[in-house]
């Protein structure tokens, strides 16, 4: 068994080595083959490589061709393109602005493209014919730019003006500027205030994008001068006119000093008028127009707006100027505080109008009319106060009635009160250390005593001290009353008001002492006793009338009568304009004069009555006397006893 199975491995042995062997003679063959193939490739690229080479270089050079034509189609377009923008500029923009804008920025795009081309030989030469042709398109659309702007800046007449504002501030039918310059109601805030005010068109909406973009075309040219010269030339003239129309007048400080106080303080109302139409109508209307034209050029836009309002702003600034460097007078306080409210009312809005660095110049010199006016007005408080004191007028009470001054004084006061809030605005421009609620009360104090300080003065002018007092009386009782229904009580304070009243009830005591003392000696039983005899008359009652000689009781109403009479006539004349007043008056007299007269007519009358013409001694009854009382102190009375 083992034999045979040697046999069989070495059989298998040899066959492996056999199929080994072809397996190595076919490896041998498919290497001297692949390598037979190797060599045949290297020798057919060698011989195709010229080929390759040259169909490479076509190639290449095909590419080029393609660029090359490609680039020269691109120039002949850009030539193209200057040819169609000459032939829309030479035209001109007239007939189609939008048209040549857009040949404009063609040619531009052209310039850009040539700047770029730097292996055009000719780049230089085309550059400065399309830079020439640019430059007269922009000169064509500088002369549209002015005739566009110049077409649509006419000024505007009053009536469109008057028609954008609030209806309470329009003109009166009859053709009177609106706005007086009083009628407002101070304490309670200014109805402007609260109007809507809209600005008129000054130039057609639809020709603003227009002239907006002929602007852009001349910026970006570089022409920032052209435009501001343009624009301040054409727009400039027609706001001014549009003021002139209006009433506004350049008038100078000499122009104010010569002119009546009546023209003067009209002229005044109207400014104010024009004032808020001027900022709140036209130039904000301008405003609008030069945001709209220069939208993206705010710098050049606050410029030119800046131009074209100068002049107006001028015109309207110097009249101010020239009232607030005038000649102080008491009259022009008002004035002065109404011209001072409407600047602080427009402080705000010119502000945002005249924004921007180039407007400082407009916005400083309204804030210095406004602080020049502030400080004319305080200045002129002061003149008051002194005037007051020092007031000389030779003006006659005769009657001692409530003097020319006083109530002038009074009303004056009484002004100063409907302009609170701007008195108050007005210590705050100078003086922070106390409030403005007690400034107001120290110069109306100041007023006040000044007032008083004079009137003590003219009451000395009087012969008769009776009038004196009655004068004080008046005078003082008068401004008590006014200071009670006003504003002023609340400032000055009951203190005031009762130290004042004292004072008045003072003189009326001193008036009745002074007017009827020595009359009422006349009535009294001091004097009229003797020792007796045939003159004398016994009394039922044994009464003080026993021993009064009946000679001295003659004399007595002999004089009596004759001292009333004489105060009649001469008190008759006198007056006390207050009813409530006066009546008070005339009953503290009856109270002490009347049952003084009717108890000597009871006690001594008989004397007289029982002799001769006893009427021509007891000529009045006491009912008498009290009828001819209610005759003093009373013009109308008096009056009706003229006619």
């Amino acid at each position: 068994m083992g034999t045979l199975a040697d046999d069989s491995l070495s059989k298998r042995a040899a066959l492996m080595r056999e199929s080994l062997q072809k397996s190595q003679i076919i490896t041998d063959s498919m290497v001297s083959i692949l390598g037979s193939f190797d060599h045949r490739l290297s020798a057919l690229e060698s011989a195709m490589r010229p080929t390759q080479i040259r169909t490479h270089s076509i190639r290449k050079a095909s590419e080029n061709i393609d660029r090359t034509l490609k680039a020269a189609e691109v120039t002949l377009a850009q030539f193209d393109v200057y040819r169609q923008a000459e032939a829309r500029i030479l035209k001109g923009p007239h007939e189609d602005l939008e048209g040549y804008l857009t040949a404009i920025d063609r040619l531009r795009g052209n310039i850009q493209f040539f700047s770029r081309s730097k292996n055009y030989k000719s780049n230089e030469g085309v550059l400065n014919q399309t830079n020439n042709l640019l430059a007269k398109a922009i000169a064509k659309l500088e002369e549209e730019f002015k005739h566009r702007i110049a077409s649509y800046s006419k000024p505007l007449e009053p009536e469109h003006l008057f028609e954008c504002l609030p209806v309470s501030l329009r003109p009166s039918p009859e053709g009177e500027s609106g706005g007086n310059h009083h009628s407002s109601n101070h304490a309670n805030g200014n109805p402007a205030d609260s109007a809507v005010y809209i600005p008129p068109t000054l130039i057609p909406p639809k020709i603003l994008p227009l002239l907006h973009n002929l602007a852009d075309q001349m910026i970006q040219a570089g022409h920032h001068q052209e435009v501001l010269r343009t624009y301040k030339d054409a727009r400039s003239p027609a706001l001014e006119e549009s003021l002139r129309k209006l009433g506004v007048e350049k008038l100078s400080k000499d122009d104010v000093q010569k002119m009546p106080w009546e023209a003067l303080e009209a002229k005044i109302g109207n400014w104010i008028h024009f004032m808020r139409i001027a900022v709140k109508l036209l130039f904000a209307g301008e405003r609008k127009v030069c945001d709209q034209i220069f939208e993206g050029f705010e710098t050049l836009g606050d410029q030119c707006f800046a131009e074209a309002t100068t002049g107006s702003v001028s015109m309207l600034l110097s009249f101010g100027d020239a009232i607030a460097k005038s000649k102080r007078s008491p009259e022009k306080l008002f004035v002065l505080l109404d011209m001072y409210e409407i600047m602080r009312e427009l402080h705000s809005e010119i502000g945002s109008l005249f924004k921007g660095k180039a407007c400082s110049e407009i916005r400083e010199s309204a804030l210095n009319l406004t602080k020049r006016l502030a400080k004319t007005a305080q200045d002129t408080f002061g003149d008051f106060e002194e005037a007051v004191e020092k007031d000389a007028t030779k003006t006659a009470v005769s009657d001692g009635t409530v003097h020319p001054l006083t109530s002038y004084v009074i009303n004056y006061v009484k002004f100063l009160f409907d302009y609170q809030s701007t008195l108050k605005q007005l210590f705050q421009e100078f003086e922070t250390r106390d409030g403005s609620h007690s400034q107001l009360a120290d110069v109306t104090l100041r007023i006040m005593q000044a007032l008083q300080t004079n009137l003590d003065g003219k009451s000395k002018q009087y012969r008769d001290p009776a009038l004196t007092h009655l004068f004080l009386m008046n005078n003082i009782h008068y401004m008590v009353r006014s200071v009670r229904r006003s504003e002023a009580k609340d400032l000055l304070g009951d203190d005031w008001v009762q130290r004042h009243r004292r004072i008045v009830q003072q003189h009326a005591n001193q008036y009745k002492r002074m007017a009827w003392s020595k009359i009422l000696q006349h009535l009294s039983v001091q004097g009229l006793t003797s020792s007796g005899g045939s003159g004398s008359l016994s009394g039922a009652d044994g009464g003080s009338s026993s021993n009064a000689s009946r000679a001295m009781v003659k004399d007595r109403f002999k004089t009596f009568n004759m001292q009333f009479e004489e105060l009649h006539q001469k008190q008759s004349q006198w007056t006390v304009p207050d009813t409530e007043l006066r009546e008070s008056l005339r009953l503290a007299v009856a109270e002490v004069l009347l049952p003084a007269y009717r108890s000597f007519v009871k006690r001594f009358g008989p004397l007289v009555e029982s002799g001769k013409t006893p009427q021509k001694y007891i000529k009045y009854t006491a009912e008498d006397l009290e009828h001819m009382l209610g005759e003093f102190f009373d013009e109308k009375s008096r009056n009706e006893t003229k006619r």
